[in-house]
């Protein structure tokens, strides 16, 4: 073939490897995601497993795991998408934008003892009426900090802290 011939079939390789990727979900429905999600995706968690992508809704359990407002995350729409994947035995959550731009990831602590010493001692010497009841480990942009949820005789509050101790915000519950 002559090259001149191998240009325009390049360009419409190039072409469909950009496009979005389908999924079809277990109720026989199919999804498609943007190719920038998906390969962001699997750049940033190359080991994941058990990967199941959906589109994102504000009544689903695994929004409550993270308080987007209190993140200052974005406010996500049924057009944007969470992937629900296990890593290194943890289940974990990611969120992407409509355009496929990675929001954000959380993942469950499920052993509070295995908290890094940096919150705990934070905790311990900031919050000394106060014991912890559940954490999670959130990452967006550069940040990677524990959103931690404590609770002392007569109030409850939930505090990010990054991962070297610095507490980011704070907030009483009501």
């Amino acid at each position: 073939m002559k090259l001149r011939n191998l240009i325009p079939l390049a360009a419409l390789a190039f072409l469909l490897s950009c496009g979005p990727t389908t999924y079809e979900l277990a109720d026989g429905t199919t999804i498609v995601v943007p190719r920038r999600a998906t390969t962001d995706f699997m750049d940033q968690y190359p080991t994941a497993d058990a990967v199941v992508w959906s589109y994102y809704d504000v009544d689903a359990d695994e929004n409550v795991i993270v308080d987007f407002d209190f993140l200052g995350w974005p406010v996500m729409t049924e057009s944007d998408y969470v992937v629900t994947f296990n890593m290194d035995g943890q289940p974990h959550f990611a969120w992407y934008d409509a355009d496929g731009t990675w929001i954000g990831t959380a993942q469950a602590v499920g052993n509070i003892n295995t908290l890094p010493a940096s919150i705990n001692t934070v905790v311990v010497q900031r919050f000394p009426d106060f014991t912890i009841t559940s954490a999670t480990r959130e990452m967006w942009g550069d940040t990677r900090a524990y959103e931690v949820h404590l609770q002392s005789p007569n109030s409850k509050m939930k505090v990010l802290i990054d991962e070297n101790g610095t507490i980011l915000k704070q907030k009483v519950k009501e």
